[in-house]
């Protein structure tokens, strides 16, 4: 909670949260502070975690809804973690998914990123799937700061690239499921149809 206030505070308009758990004890705290991202237009990306259940029905924290069931924050996106492998194989076995709570897939297997002590390695998981997303998120912001950030939510949802294939179901490879009820927009973020998805809206308002 003190970490999403203080970027806040400090002009931060997209905050990556590539952390996750099962509980939320003082819950409110976290809730407080989503709200005040919502108030600041600051885009949230949390990473959906990596036990490869539905978290539309084991909820994995900090969520997106206050004990009523009430929406926090309209700018937050939850993200599930993508393969190269387009096929059967395409979500990644151990991502969590969600047909209303995690709204897009990235790229979030073997991804190469840093490590400590000066070396890069290659790592998986939905925290990397979020900062690709993140990244994607930062391109729009940047190159059209005239975009809430409520909009370039419905642009990265809009424009990911769709997929109708069946594919194994993470964390449950004796099933197979359309990777379209996988998340809200059945889609992998795609940073060229984002770009000329947000360039098209920008026109329209000329």
């Amino acid at each position: 909670a003190n970490a999403i206030i203080y970027a806040v505070n400090n002009g931060a308009s997209i905050i990556n949260m590539s952390f996750g758990k099962g509980y939320s004890p003082q819950k409110h705290f976290v809730d407080s502070a989503l709200k005040v991202a919502n108030e600041h237009d600051v885009l949230i990306v949390h990473a959906a975690g990596n036990d490869g259940v539905n978290v539309d029905e084991d909820i994995h924290f900090p969520s997106n809804y206050d004990d009523n069931g009430n929406v926090l924050n309209d700018k937050f996106i939850v993200v599930g973690a993508s393969t190269s492998k387009v096929g059967k194989n395409l979500p990644a076995s151990f991502s969590n998914y969600g047909k209303k709570t995690v709204d897009i897939f990235s790229p979030g297997q073997d991804i190469y990123s840093c490590e400590p002590n000066n070396k890069y390695d290659y790592a998986s998981g939905t925290s990397m799937a979020s900062p690709v997303l993140t990244g994607v998120a930062t391109i729009i912001r940047a190159y059209y700061p005239e975009l809430s950030a409520k909009e370039v939510k419905e642009i990265l949802l809009e424009s990911s690239v769709k997929y109708k294939n069946k594919v194994y179901l993470p964390g449950n490879k004796k099933q197979k499921i359309p990777f379209s009820e996988l998340s809200v927009s059945g889609g992998i973020v795609n940073a060229y149809n984002a770009v000329k998805l947000a360039e098209e809206r920008m026109k329209s308002r000329q």
